[in-house]
């Protein structure tokens, strides 16, 4: 078991973005001065959430293009792109694309099924193939050759119009820093297989009727298993993700509002939820000094050397910019994690 003198080596931030939709811009530069302020502190990376017919970021892709043309440093990734909504062609153009705007700073997390609410949105996104589009790995899969430089169409010239064979522009390392957002023993394993990095998240998928033996327990089998079929072992990538509000700097308003948010988010966690069996985490309110307790107290955060922590959805700006300045500055250190050089 490591020892809490082990440091935190990389340390980032998970965002939704969210926005009023009848003025959409000032949520959006919210979310792009929050990235700007990460990369200040020194985080290691920027993470945005994925939000269709929502007022959440729509198009991270989008959004981290912006964010590669106002930062020079900090990792970009999506945690996570649900490839259900994407053609995995013109996904990896356009991570390609921002990859190489970014200077090799993307980090796409993804993930797979039927999109959410499908039955309403199916006519709208696949009118004509909704009742045979694959939303199975192999969409990834898909999406990974495409992004390696496998094979897209064929080459050669028609006159003065020249064409690739591969997806272009081709970024040499962008598939390497490619995540799977996994909450199963299943996916766990798939992504390991495949050689890629692997998200936790906040939310795992209770594999038995009661839901035993707890969160922590289910996510750490996931770190294992994830472990146990990735060609590197127990060196490949996993990244942690906790809702975290730290409370150092907090006013009482900012404390009262944070205990809040927490005490009506506790009762999912009790037992599994919804038929798919979900249960989430608790989220870690406090001081730096009690979160840095409970985290070493998780046997998945013992076992990564990098985290997300989760930004709460429903939040201000300014309480956006005290819970990061207070990871960066009280809890990071806590950990033993050390804020990034700023570029000169």
């Amino acid at each position: 078991m490591p020892l809490p003198s082990e440091p935190l080596l990389k340390l980032g931030f998970l965002t939704i973005g969210l926005f009023d939709g009848d003025d959409p811009r000032p949520g959006h530069e919210s979310t792009l001065e929050i990235i700007e302020l990460g990369e200040r502190l020194g985080f290691d990376s920027a993470w945005v959430r994925h939000r269709h017919l929502q007022f959440g970021i729509s198009s991270p892709v989008a959004v981290l293009a912006a964010a590669s043309q106002r930062t020079s440093r900090i990792s970009l990734g999506t945690a996570v792109i649900p490839l259900g909504w994407e053609n995995p062609l013109r996904l990896a153009e356009d991570l390609a694309t921002v990859d190489i705007l970014s200077g090799g700073r993307l980090n796409p997390g993804v993930s797979v099924g039927p999109p959410i609410r499908y039955e309403h949105v199916r006519a709208a996104l696949y009118p004509d193939t909704g009742d045979v589009e694959d939303f199975s790995y192999q969409r990834v899969r898909r999406l990974l050759d495409l992004v390696r430089g496998e094979p897209a169409g064929v080459g050669g010239s028609e006159g003065f119009e020249v064409f690739s064979e591969r997806v272009q522009p081709h970024s040499p390392g962008l598939a390497d820093r490619i995540w799977y957002g996994g909450g199963s023993l299943r996916s766990a394993r798939w992504a390991g297989e495949q050689r890629m990095n692997f998200l936790c998240s906040n939310v795992v998928q209770a594999e038995n009727a009661d839901g035993s033996p707890g969160f922590a327990a289910i996510q750490h089998a996931h770190v294992r298993t994830f472990r146990a079929h990735h060609p590197d072992g127990a060196p490949a990538r996993v990244s942690q993700g906790l809702v975290v509000i730290p409370t150092d700097n907090a006013t009482a308003r900012q404390r009262a509002k944070y205990a809040e948010f927490a005490r009506m988010r506790a009762p999912r966690t009790a037992v599994p939820q919804g038929p798919r069996g979900l249960m989430f985490a608790l989220d870690l309110v406090g001081t730096s000094a009690e979160i840095a307790e409970r985290l070493y107290a998780d046997p998945v955060f013992r076992e990564v050397h990098e985290v997300a922590f989760a930004l709460p959805f429903t939040f201000e700006h300014d309480d956006y910019v005290q819970i990061l300045t207070d990871i960066a500055t009280v809890l990071g250190p806590a950990l033993g994690w050390k804020p990034a050089v700023p570029s000169t």
